[in-house]
């Protein structure tokens, strides 16, 4: 849905994986993990099944969420410059969830979840902390540490296997060397694209599809250059894991 010239709502439900959504996961699901590897998918997958069963629910919620981000994005030709698997082995990665390109341009991507049990969840309460964490990170005032979120996003681009263009690469390194000089930006200079995930413990539901498709208004109120908001309702946690457990 588009929301003005500069922002849009994209509004997705995975009530099931279907055999079209197992194709398009199989087609995406090594270049999302670890780009241009050429690692047989099985491998690929019993790799992220032992991750997800290394973690809690929350963080499975989590990883579960941005990988179907991740996917969705890269059908709509964004080019993903980072791996899902982090550079540590085990570890969750530091800064943006995401850092996509289009035509040379680069969109910041960050994706919150939660499951339908929470007291008071909504997409609209997930997209506006999305949106507070970028704003927060690229102005140096993250309360999650003063950890520089370039960085990170430096480190994955740079690997062989991300296959970022060189211009992409030197404008990373730019802001990451600008960040680590105390000279920080403001979110209305970026692409952003914030998530909201909401996980409904196996019983399939589309209300609060239908509530941010009627409530939307507070999109405008976010500063940014474009904003691609991204809404998912899925059914369940246990649908992905029967995927990567067939």
């Amino acid at each position: 849905m588009q929301l003005d010239t500069a922002r849009s709502l994209h509004v997705i439900e995975v009530e099931s994986i279907t055999a079209d959504m197992k194709k398009l996961l199989d087609s995406y699901f090594v270049s999302i993990c670890e780009g241009d590897s050429d690692s047989e998918i099985s491998l690929v997958k019993q790799r992220l099944a032992k991750f997800l069963k290394t973690k809690n629910e929350e963080t499975q919620m989590g990883a579960v969420a941005e990988f179907f981000v991740h996917l969705y994005l890269n059908q709509l030709n964004f080019k993903q410059e980072f791996l899902f698997f982090n550079l540590e082995e085990n570890s969750i990665k530091k800064g943006f969830d995401g850092l996509f390109s289009k035509n040379s341009e680069t969109f910041l991507v960050e994706s919150k979840s939660g499951t339908i049990l929470t007291n008071g969840i909504s997409h609209r309460s997930k997209l506006n902390t999305a949106y507070t964490d970028l704003k927060n990170y690229v102005s140096g005032k993250s309360d999650k540490g003063k950890n520089n979120p370039w960085k990170n996003a430096y480190n994955h681009a740079s690997h062989i296997d991300v296959c970022a263009e060189k211009g992409i690469r030197k404008k990373i390194k730019k802001l990451r060397d600008m960040y680590d000089k105390g000279e920080y930006t403001d979110i209305k200079s970026y692409k952003i694209i914030p998530c909201s995930t909401i996980f409904l413990d196996s019983v399939w539901d589309n209300k609060e599809n239908s509530n941010i498709l009627k409530s939307h208004d507070f999109l405008k109120k976010y500063d940014c250059i474009t904003l691609d908001a991204i809404c998912i309702s899925k059914k369940s946690l246990e649908l992905f894991k029967e995927y990567l457990g067939e």
